[in-house]
C-alpha cells in the first residue's frame, strides 16, 4: 500500500460539509443503562445500514476525473462494500469489491444489487484480501478504497462525531467526554479520536479478534493469531490494523475492550427492546461494552457510563480488579499507563450504534415491552439488513 498523508481534523470538517449536503443526520438516542445515560448513534439507519457510507463518500468524491474513469477496488466483509457500491453508483464510477467467501449472503447480495462487481477470496483459508485487491488495481488501473487504512475513509468516519456533538448541543448536553466504538481495523475509532481530541475514545472488539487491544497494550501492531474463533461480529473480523490507523490510536486511545458473544447478544436484545432497533452483532459490540461497564459501576456517579473501563476510575472490588488485570488469558477490560479522562459520560457507536457519554447528558429512558421471541420478530423486519448468523445467535 502506498504511503498516504495522515488524516486530520480539518479533513474531517471538509468531509462533514460534503456528507451534510448528501445525508440527513442519523438519530442520537438516549438510553438508560444501569441508571446512567448513554447516547447511542443509530448509524444502522444509513442508506446502506452502516456508518461506512461516510468514509466511502468522502473517498470517492476526492478522486480526480482520471481516477473516476478507471474505477475503484474496495475490500470489505460487507458494510464498507455497500458504502463504496452506493457512492460509486451515485457518482457513475465502476466498483469492484473484494469480499470473503464466508460473508453473510445478505451483504453479498446487497453489494451486487448496488451495481458493484464482487470478487470472492478465501478468508477461512487465510488468503490475503489486500493482495487480491492489489492485483485487481494493477490489472484495471483502478484506485484502492480500503475499508479502514485510508486517510479519506478515516476522515469520513470521523464525521459521525461532529454530527453527534451538534446533536448533543441541541439536546442541552456537553460535548462527549467518553466514546465507546466498535472496532475492526480502526478506521472509525481513529476518525472519532481525531474529531474529539478532548474525549476518551475506547475501541471494542469481539473475543478472539482483539488485535487493536493487543496492539495498544504492546505499543506496536499485533495481528490476530492463528486459530481465532468464529464470530458473529463479521463486520469486526479483521486480522490487524494498519500504521495509518495505529499512529492515531496509540496517541489517543489508552486501551481497548473485548466483549463476549453472550454480551453482544444481550446488547442486541437491549437495542431491540429499548431503542426499537435491529442491529447486527458487530454493531452491538460497543453497546455491549457500555452495558457491562455501566452495570459494574452502577454505584458510581450518574451519567458516567463506562467507568469500569478506565484505568483511573477509583476503587474496585477484588473481582473487578481481577477482571481488569486478567490472570490466565488476555484481559477483557484492559488498562494502560497512559492517563485518560475519567469524568463525564460516554456515547456508543457501531455499524448500528456508537456510545457517547457527556457530563450533562440528560435524556429520559426509552422503554418498551420486550418481545418474547426477538428472532421471530427480526425475520419480519425486511427493511433492516442483518446477517442470518446474527439472527440465529440472537435467539435464546
Amino acid at each position: 500500500m502506498t504511503t498516504q498523508h495522515a488524516p486530520t481534523r480539518a479533513g474531517i470538517s471538509a468531509a462533514m460539509e460534503k456528507i451534510a449536503a448528501l445525508l440527513p443526520p442519523t438519530p442520537l438516542l438516549p438510553l438508560d443503562v444501569a441508571g446512567q445515560t448513554v447516547w447511542c448513534k443509530a448509524e444502522s439507519l444509513q442508506p446502506v445500514g452502516a456508518f461506512k457510507i461516510r468514509g466511502a463518500w468522502h473517498r470517492l468524491t476526492a478522486l480526480s476525473e482520471t481516477e473516476r474513469a478507471a474505477g475503484v477496488v474496495g475490500v470489505s466483509s460487507g458494510n464498507h462494500a455497500q458504502g463504496v457500491a452506493w457512492a460509486a453508483r451515485r457518482l457513475g464510477i465502476r466498483a469492484t469489491i473484494v469480499m470473503p467467501n464466508d460473508a453473510p449472503a445478505i451483504k453479498l447480495a446487497a453489494t451486487r444489487e448496488l451495481g458493484a462487481q464482487v470478487v470472492l477470496y478465501d478468508r477461512p483459508g487465510g488468503e490475503d484480501r489486500d493482495a487480491v485487491a492489489a492485483k485487481l488495481c494493477a490489472e484495471q488501473g483502478a484506485t484502492l478504497v480500503h475499508a479502514f487504512a485510508d486517510r479519506h475513509v478515516i476522515e469520513g468516519q470521523g464525521t459521525l462525531a461532529l454530527e453527534a456533538i451538534a446533536q448533543l448541543a441541541r439536546a442541552g448536553a456537553d460535548a462527549p467526554t467518553r466514546i465507546i466504538a466498535p472496532c475492526g481495523g480502526g478506521g472509525l475509532t481513529a476518525g472519532l479520536a481525531l474529531a474529539c481530541p478532548e474525549a476518551e475514545v475506547i475501541p471494542v472488539e469481539p473475543e478472539g479478534w482483539d488485535d487493536v487491544r493487543a496492539s495498544l497494550a504492546a505499543g506496536e501492531i499485533r495481528k490476530v493469531g492463528p486459530g481465532a474463533p468464529p464470530t458473529a461480529c463479521d463486520a469486526l473480523q479483521t486480522p490487524g490494523t494498519y500504521p495509518i490507523n495505529f499512529a492515531v490510536l496509540k496517541e489517543r486511545c489508552g486501551h481497548g475492550l473485548v466483549v463476549t458473544p453472550a454480551e453482544v447478544r444481550a446488547a442486541q436484545r437491549l437495542a431491540f427492546a429499548r431503542l426499537h432497533l435491529v442491529i447486527e452483532p458487530g454493531g452491538a459490540a460497543a453497546l455491549a461494552a457500555a452495558r457491562v461497564a455501566a452495570s459494574a459501576s452502577g454505584a458510581s456517579a450518574r451519567n458516567t457510563a463506562s467507568s469500569a473501563s478506565a484505568s483511573s476510575t477509583g476503587k474496585r472490588s477484588t473481582r473487578q480488579r481481577e477482571r481488569i488485570v486478567g490472570n490466565s488469558r488476555p484481559s477483557r477490560w484492559v488498562t494502560s499507563r497512559k492517563k485518560v479522562p475519567t469524568g463525564g459520560s460516554s456515547r456508543l457507536f457501531s455499524s448500528a450504534l456508537t456510545a457517547f457519554f457527556s457530563r450533562s447528558s440528560a435524556g429520559s429512558m426509552i422503554t418498551t415491552r420486550r418481545s418474547p421471541s426477538v428472532g421471530r420478530v427480526v425475520r419480519r423486519c425486511c427493511s433492516v439488513r442483518i446477517s442470518s448468523i446474527g439472527i440465529e445467535r440472537l435467539r435464546r
